[in-house]
């Protein structure tokens, strides 16, 4: 299994940048592609990657027999927020009057790394 973060920060639509074609981001998406078309099925290899931004990626990345699959992940919903903020608020003192129910109702739109950082930052 490979995964590859952030895959966006490589694999951003070619001809968009100043290097014309031949800057190390396009060298290194090349390349890339270049090894996803080299796997066999009898490999058993399998790439995942994840991107904040899907709209910049490369059709070529998005074509079938590279990355043809698209799971969206949305940002928790107020139980999801709730248990997320329980989990970063275990080894925190909080004061009695602190209710993570009323917390997890208006952090609408967060994602679980910004409410590890409200937790780290209270």
């Amino acid at each position: 299994i490979i995964f590859i973060d952030e895959i966006d920060a490589v694999g951003r639509m070619r001809g968009a940048g100043f290097g014309g074609g031949h800057d190390e981001r396009e060298q290194t998406l090349n390349q890339i592609l270049s090894e996803m078309d080299g796997f066999d099925r009898s490999d058993a290899v399998i790439v995942l990657a994840a991107t904040n931004r899907p709209d910049v990626l490369d059709e070529a990345l998005l074509r079938p027999g590279r990355f043809d699959r698209h799971i969206t992940i949305d940002r928790p919903v107020k139980d999801g927020r709730e248990a997320i903020l329980k989990v970063h608020c275990r080894r925190v003192p909080l004061s009695d009057d602190v209710d993570l129910g009323v917390v997890a109702g208006v952090t609408i739109g967060l994602s679980g790394a910004a409410l590890k950082n409200l937790v780290n930052e209270a």
